[in-house]
């Protein structure tokens, strides 16, 4: 796709590859090139959080008022395009595009100091506990209880699916501190120190093998008040404004027709049904660059977001789910193999039958069932297209 991109957008554009070039090893290529999951590993993804923060790019989606660089949407999505083209990691978006914007748009200026900066240097490691058993796409039924006790909570629960946890070490938290209102008004938001005692974290291996996730156990956990953000009750209001960013943060597309490149680079040319289902996802990840560019460039020239921006998780979702599914049939009996070491680009991997990305196939396969449940569930994004767009 070529765009009509201003000088200045050009000159940015030449700025960001001579970047890219410069900084990203073969090491940090490869690993990002075999991450099964959908975030790299911490040794991958610290390295290259180190180098981003050093440049000034880390938190690249952040207002300039926040330390952020100040681009402009477009400037953001060149950036992402061009990570995603040069094949660089994909960072845990947990804590920098997730409790990041939260602390900087309703947290306390005591919060703002000491939190942002340790979230930059990776000091902090935030996992989301949100999702709970039984209250997963229904967040307001919720029932971990935060019990106000002087200058503390006394917060018991238990949260699941939280990503990444056995590598965290800060938890931000949905809590209920009033059960006796309507259940979205009786919510609260915590900072939760993972060090404290009475919490608990136990792994989740998903189909794949992979160690994404996690049951967190909180018994009588004390937080501080003063790790509250927001007022008492205005969790949902802030739950709001960061599943949005979740959702919507970042566009989509770049980071699927890099990978599409790469599948069809390594496969060699594809022939008969392969090819048209190669196609036809080239097709349909082209038309949701174009959605997600004319979102931004509204955005850019000051109006509010379209509702068919919408339609971009849903959509991505589908076509990512594709795109696995297509290099699992496309590389045959070696996109099968599913071994149990981990990573994937580490010493105790196994000779890979074929090649490396024909061995983290099948895993990737598996992890990408997820897209369609994680960030609000599809049923859900049809939902609110549903009520939003459609007015039903």
């Amino acid at each position: 796709m070529d765009l009509a991109l201003t000088p200045e957008q050009r000159a940015f554009r030449e700025e960001v590859r001579a970047f890219l070039a410069a900084s990203l090893s073969p090491k940090l290529r490869r690993g990002a090139a075999l991450t099964s999951g959908v975030f790299a590993e911490p040794d991958i993804a610290r390295e290259w959080q180190a180098i981003l923060e050093a440049k000034g790019w880390l938190v690249y989606h952040w207002p300039d008022h926040a330390g952020g660089p100040g681009w402009t949407p477009v400037q953001r999505w060149i950036f992402e395009k061009e990570c995603a083209e040069a094949g660089a990691p994909i960072l845990p978006g947990m804590g920098l595009k997730l409790v990041g914007p939260v602390l900087y748009t309703y947290g306390t200026q005591a919060q703002k100091d000491h939190y942002l900066p340790r979230l930059r240097t990776a000091e902090h490691v935030w996992a989301q506990g949100f999702s709970e058993p039984g209250s997963g796409s229904d967040l307001a039924s919720l029932r971990t209880r935060a019990v106000r006790d002087g200058d503390h909570y006394v917060v018991s629960g238990h949260k699941i699916w939280t990503t990444q946890a056995h590598h965290a070490n800060r938890l931000f938290a949905l809590v209920r501190t009033d059960p006796h209102v309507k259940p979205q008004q009786g919510i609260s938001f915590l900072l939760i120190d993972m060090a404290l005692p009475g919490v608990t974290v136990k792994p989740i291996l998903s189909a794949s093998g992979d160690h994404e996730l996690n049951e967190v156990f909180l018994d009588e956990v004390r937080v501080p008040v003063s790790d509250r953000v927001g007022e008492e009750g205005q969790g949902w209001s802030i739950a709001k404004f960061l599943l949005e960013n979740e959702r919507g943060g970042s566009s989509f597309a770049p980071a699927i027709l890099a990978d599409l490149a790469r599948l069809r680079t390594s496969m060699g040319p594809l022939t008969g049904e392969l090819a048209d289902r190669a196609v036809r996802l080239q097709l349909e990840a082209e038309a949701l660059e174009m959605t997600e560019l004319r979102t931004l460039i509204e955005i850019e020239h000051g109006a509010a977001p379209d509702p068919r921006s919408l339609t971009t998780k849903l959509l991505a979702s589908e076509i990512r789910q594709g795109v696995e599914a297509l290099a699992v049939d496309a590389f045959g009996l070696a996109g099968l193999q599913l071994p149990v070491e981990r990573p994937f680009y580490g010493d105790a991997m196994p000779t890979p039958i074929g090649s490396p990305e024909a061995q983290v196939a099948a895993a990737r396969y598996l992890n990408a069932r997820a897209w369609s449940i994680f960030g609000g569930t599809s049923e859900i994004q049809l939902t609110l297209i549903a009520k939003a767009a459609l007015g039903l």
